[in-house]
């Protein structure tokens, strides 16, 4: 961003105080600095400071110290130069309150630090962009809202409508009710991811109490669609805190309920701008063919960056609307990568695989990286899928993050396309969240087995 559109942006926004300066970490938690006003034109002309440690944190919040970014190499700093088109207000915080999302770079501003995640997307991109094809992507996110309040168990529940005083129990999903009484909520995200740019615009209830879903529209710029979907996270996630309640992208928050997802929409279009999926017959169509072959070829060595925590594997349960197997058809929610229906124009892969907690930037980079592999080696998929397709017999993704983690490092091409040193460092964290997870006995432990045992 120039020095011209900073100065632009104070002139429109006086009241602005304090910038929050956003990078998004290895899980898409955005981390950062706060700065004030007058030395905001000074940062965006020279970037500000972070440690590279903060790309290695567990779920803690913690540096892993075995990727070696941490202690071992004295935790030095590198820049973090602005994303354009982020600097925005930021409303849950009044007036005075600005934000604007950064990269990583090495230390001379000029290399990308290859273990950023977005710096991973920039480089699946570029690579990609070798095809001639232009990638249209929109992010669909689900999530919860949860009351503040736990329940007689100390466990999650929905919030209590401030208009009826009524606490969803039922799934009604579409509800045009449940979207009314949560109106206040809803119209202040749209509002909101508006004034900052996000270009939001449809909200549903979705398959549970309290859950909902949100579509950003269409965008020809893979890491601008990412950008979106990482500071709607955020929007969603505080707009609810300003109206007491919280947010959440967990995979699966609820263990009898319909998990989160973050499916991504992908149509390619060549250089005549026509979309090469669209035919009368998208099942025939060779790229489309290709592409879904590529997808499923993949989905082994991807299934870990897609599923980034233990919690995300609950999501991928039998009849939940969560893809346990690698499948693909046309306008089919029980499989992995479906065809919606719809005009031959907007013909598009709705890639289902990703939770709702995975990073944006690694969710995307993996789709186009498995396209491009597919288009590349024309490789065939396996035939389309119609009805119930957990009541039939296909080939499944891993079932929890060991047997993930060990499909990624077996498959050589993850490392190709993401870097050696970023999918090392990855490997390297999940293990260590892994055994943090693990090194925990559950109340459920403690009441079935310590009076028996």
């Amino acid at each position: 961003m120039s020095n011209s559109e900073v100065s632009i942006f104070l002139q429109q926004h006086p009241h602005i105080s304090t910038v929050e300066l956003l990078v998004s970490d290895l899980n898409g938690v955005t981390r950062g600095k706060r700065i004030e006003r007058d030395l905001l034109e000074k940062v965006f002309n020279e970037g500000f400071n972070l440690p590279g440690s903060v790309m290695a944190l567990d779920a803690t919040g913690t540096t892993v110290e075995e990727t070696g970014m941490g202690a071992d190499i004295g935790d030095p700093d590198y820049v973090c130069l602005p994303i354009p088109g982020t600097l925005a207000p930021v409303p849950w915080q009044g007036e005075d309150r600005a934000q604007a999302l950064f990269s990583m770079y090495e230390t001379d501003g000029e290399r990308p630090f290859t273990k950023d995640p977005r710096q991973v997307l920039v480089r699946v991109y570029e690579r990609f962009k070798q095809l001639g094809y232009t990638p249209g992507i929109a992010v669909e996110l689900e999530f919860y809202l949860i009351d503040r309040e736990r329940d007689a168990n100390g466990g999650l529940q929905p919030p209590v409508s401030p208009s009826s005083g009524r606490r969803m129990s039922s799934k009604q999903v579409y509800s045009m009710d449940d979207l009314d009484e949560y109106d206040f909520f809803i119209r202040d995200v749209i509002d909101t991811a508006h004034a900052q740019n996000i270009p939001a615009d449809t909200v549903i209830t979705e398959y549970a109490p309290g859950q909902f879903e949100v579509n950003l529209n269409h965008c020809d710029d893979p890491l601008m669609a990412a950008d979106h979907a990482v500071l709607l996270k955020r929007c969603i996630a505080q707009v609810a805190r300003k109206w007491e309640m919280e947010a959440t992208f967990m995979a699966k928050p609820y263990i009898e309920e319909a998990g989160s997802g973050m499916h991504i929409h992908l149509s390619l279009m060549d250089a005549e701008g026509n979309n090469i999926f669209a035919s009368e017959d998208p099942l025939q169509n060779p790229y489309m063919r290709w592409a879904m072959g590529g997808l499923i070829d993949m989905a082994d060595g991807v299934q870990a960056l897609l599923a980034p925590s233990i919690n995300s594997f609950r999501r991928l349960a039998p009849d939940a609307f969560a893809p346990t197997t690698k499948t693909w058809g046309y306008d089919n929610r029980t499989l992995a990568l479906r065809i919606p229906s719809g005009s031959i124009e907007a013909t598009r892969i709705e890639h289902r695989m990703s939770g709702a907690d995975a990073n944006p930037y690694l969710a995307v980079a993996a789709v186009l990286a498995s396209v491009c592999e597919g288009l590349t080696n024309k490789i065939d998929p396996p035939e389309p899928v119609e009805g119930n397709a957990y009541d039939q017999e296909h080939p499944s993704v891993a079932d929890n993050p060991r047997d993930a983690l060990r499909a990624m490092d077996r498959d050589p091409r993850v490392k190709d396309w993401f870097g050696a040193e970023f999918i090392e460092m990855y490997d390297i964290c999940k293990w260590s969240e892994i055994r943090l997870f693990e090194r925990q006995i559950t109340p459920l432990e403690y009441e079935l087995l310590l009076p028996y045992v």
